[in-house]
């Protein structure tokens, strides 16, 4: 049994500070993507477990909303001192539960505790501001009013998690809205739920009450349309998929709910002609193929001047026959398993789909046979056309497609050209140039010298167009998770 697994290998609900077995005895099993083993039982809540959840953390919401901000501090910061002291458990979940090599894993949980102090610590600078009023000639006595606002906590807040991050982005979620004073109801993902789950056994350990937060599993067909339309709702933070984003930013909306989406992405990396080659290629070795491509950040376009095309896609296939491609807790793996069987054949008819258009295949294509596991090689497709499947919808795979350009305008053109926004990158020695193709770029974020999937936690992150709404980045997602609230004082009679 692996650590942090139940005796019995199922897991249980959270809801009001108790934890419960689901009513209807339902449960899921979870893969090991590395090894086609089971790891244990998700628990797969009822609606009406779904909405306890909400009417628990609704129970506490005016409560907490007046727990002293050091006393929320401490329990955050008790919080990140108990997942550290966890590390290598939390790592070998994560691992085993969504097959990331155990080295990224590792990474996964000090981002983890990271966030939670970056929590505990932004709440001494989550204030308003004073307006000096009495430069306003309308209405009249301002002369003797003070003006400020401050920000109350939201109200109960849904977390909803996907499973490639699935400690970290969770943590992103439920840190801040625990942080800003709001109770929170999470829904991690039925195929990876223990992460969570033990997230949330440390978090009642160092003393969080009951009720603040809840756990729920389940589809997010019922479940999760129960907690978004739960009437107690007032903020869906949500990671995944564009279509599940926008369904769920449709039901939000009827209710005037306030959502964060972060959803998909197409990011492009672009490879200007004066680029410094050895640098570019490690960099879409780590952009493409980091956690087997299955990442919204990830460099899912390559888009690369044809004058070097030929040399950077020779490089690119050549050392990324070399990654070891093996199961998550090998301490040697770089490329690990993709989350399921469908992933991978997802993957297959993508790359058929680009053969068939005429791209070429310069490394991987195929399956990895590892007995029991979801595997499949790093890729390097050259000189992909624009209308192949591959650049067109997210692969969420180790893929790597270049799609070669001419000049500036036709690499924008190619860069700007689909529903998505997320993050982009440049390449390129001359960084005024650089700078200037950045600010034509349509993406949240746009990095120079750097992959697609670099992230700060603690600064704003986020997309644009069909990619997301709202920003993520400690403070950035507080501030999201309180409204603002103007308090005026008319002193001439005291």
């Amino acid at each position: 049994m692996i650590d942090g697994i139940p005796a019995d290998g199922r897991g249980s609900l959270l809801i009001g500070g108790t934890w419960q077995r689901p009513a209807g005895g339902q449960y899921r099993q979870v893969i090991d993507p590395s090894s086609g083993r089971l790891v244990g039982e998700a628990p797969i809540a009822s609606v009406d477990e779904a909405r306890a959840a909400v009417d628990a953390a609704a129970d506490v919401e005016e409560r907490w909303a007046c727990v002293a901000g050091h006393e929320r501090a401490r329990i955050l910061r008790n919080s990140a001192e108990r997942l550290a002291s966890d590390r290598e458990t939390l790592a070998r979940l994560v691992a085993s539960e969504v097959g990331k090599p155990i080295g990224e894993s590792r990474i996964e949980v000090d981002r983890a505790v990271g966030v939670f102090r970056l929590a505990a610590e932004e709440i001494r600078h989550l204030g308003g501001e004073s307006y000096p009023v009495d430069a306003y000639e309308r209405p009249a006595g301002n002369e003797s009013r003070f003006v400020f606002t401050v920000r109350d906590p939201i109200g109960v807040v849904v977390a909803i998690s996907p499973f490639n991050f699935p400690l970290n982005l969770l943590s992103h979620k439920v840190a801040p809205a625990i942080a800003a004073g709001n109770p929170v109801v999470a829904k991690p993902p039925s195929s990876a739920p223990f992460t969570a789950l033990r997230l949330a056994e440390h978090l009642v350990n160092a003393g969080l009450p009951a009720g603040v937060l809840n756990v729920i599993v389940g589809p997010g067909g019922s479940v999760g349309d129960a907690l978004v339309e739960h009437p107690r709702t007032r903020l869906v933070t949500f990671t995944g998929s564009t279509e599940v984003g926008e369904g769920i930013a449709q039901k939000a909306g009827r209710h005037a709910k306030r959502v964060i989406l972060e959803m998909g992405g197409l990011d492009p990396m672009i490879v200007l002609e004066d680029a410094p080659l050895e640098t570019v290629v490690m960099a879409a070795i780590r952009g493409s193929f980091g956690y087997s491509g299955q990442v919204c950040t990830a460099s899912k376009r390559i888009l690369v001047h044809d004058s070097i095309g030929d040399k950077f896609a020779a490089s690119l296939a050549e050392k990324s026959r070399l990654l070891r491609v093996g199961p998550a807790l090998d301490e040697t793996t770089e490329v690990g398993p993709l989350i399921d069987a469908a992933a991978v054949e997802r993957l297959e008819r993508l790359v058929d789909d680009a053969r068939s258009r005429s791209a070429k295949v310069l490394a991987g294509g195929n399956r990895v046979a590892i007995t029991g596991g979801n595997f499949y090689s790093p890729t390097v497709l050259d000189e992909v056309p624009e209308n192949a499947q591959v650049v067109r919808e997210e692969p969420f795979g180790p893929i790597a497609p270049i799609i070669r350009f001419t000049d500036i305008e036709d690499a924008l053109r190619i860069a700007n050209g689909t529903q998505y926004g997320l993050q982009a990158a440049i390449y390129t020695r001359d960084i005024a140039r650089g700078f200037r193709l950045a600010k034509r770029i349509r993406a949240g974020g746009v990095h120079l010298n750097d992959p697609t999937n670099m992230r700060w936690d603690a600064l704003p992150f986020g997309g644009i167009k069909e990619s997301g709404l709202g920003r993520e980045g400690v403070r950035q997602t507080m501030q999201e998770m309180t409204e603002v609230k103007l308090i005026s004082v008319n002193f001439a009679g005291s």
